[in-house]
């Protein structure tokens, strides 16, 4: 009987024990799913939203470029474009399908707006294969026609949108179109950072960057600091179901120039049909008043981008229009050195204001001869007449006399051989050359000769026209060399504007009154005397200071000239300051100056408001080269 009664009490117990372990089980997997589906879910909910979210860096509005006066040379304008958005326009039984019914689609509202289409079905399976939540841009840049009849059937077209693009404009086409530069699609890299960290974003909606002149330089002011951001969810296939967040792009702020667009324009027109450049600066503060290269191009042809077709014809044209002559041209200065030969030889003791030398037309050193450029010669002259008369011969003296080093270093006190400081792309620092300069790249010794070439501004000698109009504006002020502003201020939204402070030059000349004012004198009576080696640069009611110069280029017996003037204005007043250079004319006398006179006429006509002055008559070419003319 014990036997038989233990295998039922064998059995409970088992059972007991496999209802126990059942239990364990059903409550740990119970407490699994809780915890995965409760305590976790919340968490893999997040993820998944995340996974699923994309987000998107909307462009700020690119800061305006205005001249001095608040005239806009630089804007932005609405460009009206229409746009897909493709989830609405799903259709289900495969890609094929939705191909279709989107390209029936655009074939319809091309027809009602009349306007081409040059999307195709390989356009639109791209995009529907990037699974890009950002709708499809089927036109851009709609005229009002258009627009009027795209908003009168926009009920027709389920998923089409009307949206609106900013694009960047120079109301002013080609007017300062080296010193504004041009702008272009900017890289992601270029990107800046919000709030000072970097951020991350799955899509980018077109952008411009500076990528020359002004526009380059200030394209972290003229960007906004901090772009706009949407985020949106998005299904398995890629498509856009929600909008999750919104930032509002910003704005860059606005640049104002010292640029006067009144004076670039006569500076520009004084140039037309001509290889050459034309700076304006007043020597009071060194504001650039107008910064003119000749021939140019149109900034407005390279927004969004340049074409290649047109950028080829650019950089094969052999007038180079893209080439900004007045920072990135060097060239020999010609005569419009020889107020620093002067001012070196009369700061260092050489010579005195009334030191006379005689001029019979010739220079002989040795066996070699140098010519001044009125072969029968001055006659015995002093300083002032000197200059006036632009002789040579007196030049080479008063070279000799100081030495070469004194020269070389009056010419870097007036900043030639280094960059002025303005900041624009491809400034050239020019050269001036020393006897370290000539043993490292000819592999010989400094000699008199090529202290005599110097001193009328030839040889290896270099500079910019930008150079010189800051010198002319030292000569004028009598002795501050300024550093060139170009910004005078920058607006700030909200904000008060940051002012850009005049500074001089980190090194400048020191000049004795007495001696500036020789050379000054020297230049009024240039142009006012009926002698003067500049009388065609003279104006009726404003007495103007100026220095021709002609450098001769190129092989021997070529006849190439550069032909240049620098000049100021009033003479007792000095408000302006000019260096223009015209490439292969015939002399500074005859090519530079009648454009310098038309220049400052209109300037005081138009600036200074003296409506009685008169216009010069457009500079036309000689028509024969005269057998003499002022250097």
């Amino acid at each position: 009987m014990s036997r038989r009664s233990a295998k039922p009490e064998v059995s409970v117990l088992r059972l007991l024990l496999l209802w126990a372990v059942m239990m364990g089980f059903l409550t740990a997997l119970g407490f699994r799913l809780w915890n995965l589906q409760v305590a976790q879910g919340m968490e893999y909910q997040r993820r998944l939203v995340r996974q699923s979210l994309r987000s998107v860096r909307l462009p700020g509005l690119r800061g305006r470029i205005l001249d001095r006066r608040g005239d806009a040379l630089a804007e932005n304008r609405p460009a009206f474009c229409v746009a897909l958005h493709l989830e609405e326009l799903r259709r289900t039984g495969g890609l094929s399908r939705t191909v279709d019914h989107i390209m029936d689609t655009l074939y319809r509202m091309a027809e009602t707006m009349d306007r081409p289409l040059d999307l195709g079905p390989g356009d639109v399976r791209t995009h529907l294969g990037r699974r890009t939540p950002l709708p499809l841009v089927a036109w851009r840049d709609l005229d009002e026609t258009a627009v009027a009849r795209f908003m009168e059937h926009a009920h027709e077209f389920p998923g089409a949108a009307l949206t609106v693009e900013p694009v960047r404009v120079y109301p002013q086409g080609d007017l300062a179109c080296h010193l504004l530069g041009y702008v272009g699609r900017a890289d992601i890299e270029q990107l800046p950072e919000s709030d000072g960290e970097p951020e991350r974003f799955h899509y980018y909606l077109p952008e411009v960057a500076g990528r020359s002149g002004v526009e380059k330089r200030l394209d972290g002011v003229l960007r906004a600091n901090a772009g706009g951001k949407i985020e949106v969810q998005v299904d398995v296939a890629g498509f856009k179901f929600d909008e999750v967040s919104r930032r509002e792009p910003g704005q860059g702020r606005d640049v104002v120039l010292s640029v006067d667009a009144r004076i670039q324009r006569a500076a520009e027109a004084v140039l037309e049909g001509e290889k050459g450049a034309a700076v304006v600066v007043d020597p009071r503060t060194g504001d650039v008043l107008a910064l003119a290269s000749a021939p140019g191009f149109d900034p407005n042809d390279f927004v969004p981008s340049v074409p290649a077709r047109l950028w080829n014809d650019l950089l094969k044209d052999e007038r180079r229009p893209l080439y900004n002559r007045a920072t990135a041209g060097e060239y020999a200065p010609g005569s419009t050195f020889k107020p620093v030969t002067l001012l070196a030889a009369l700061e260092s003791g050489a010579i005195r204001p009334d030191t006379r030398y005689s001029c019979p037309g010739h220079f002989d050193l040795g066996r070699a001869r140098f010519r001044c450029w009125q072969h029968w010669g001055h006659g015995s002259l002093d300083a002032p007449h000197a200059i006036r008369y632009s002789c040579n011969v007196y030049m080479f003296h008063a070279a000799l006399a100081s030495g070469a080093e004194a020269v070389q270093e009056m010419a870097r006190a007036v900043g030639f051989g280094r960059k002025t400081g303005i900041g624009l792309d491809f400034e050239r620092p020019g050269l001036v050359p020393d006897n370290d300069w000539k043993r490292r790249e000819r592999n010989d010794s400094w000699r008199d000769g090529d202290t005599c070439n110097l001193s009328i501004g030839q040889g290896a000698l270099l500079v910019t026209p930008l150079q010189l109009a800051m010198y002319a504006a030292a000569l004028a002020n009598g002795g501050t060399l300024w550093q060139p502003r170009l910004v005078r201020r920058i607006e700030r939204t909200g904000g008060a504007a940051q002012e850009i402070a005049a500074a001089p030059a980190p090194v400048g000349p020191r000049w004795a009154p007495r001696n500036i004012r020789t050379v000054r004198e020297g230049m009024r009576d240039a142009v006012n005397a009926p002698d003067g080696s500049g009388k065609r640069a003279a104006l009726p009611g404003v007495t103007v200071a100026a220095k021709t110069g002609t450098a001769e280029y190129g092989p021997k017996g070529a006849g190439l000239k550069m032909t240049w003037m620098i000049a100021f204005a009033p003479f007792d007043d000095p408000r302006y300051a000019v260096a223009l250079l015209v490439e292969d004319g015939v002399s500074g006398g005859t090519t530079a100056a009648p454009r310098v006179r038309r220049l400052l006429a209109q300037v005081f006509r138009e600036i200074e408001g003296l409506d009685g002055m008169p216009l010069p008559p457009p500079v036309e070419a000689p028509a024969a080269l005269p057998e003499e003319e002022p250097a």
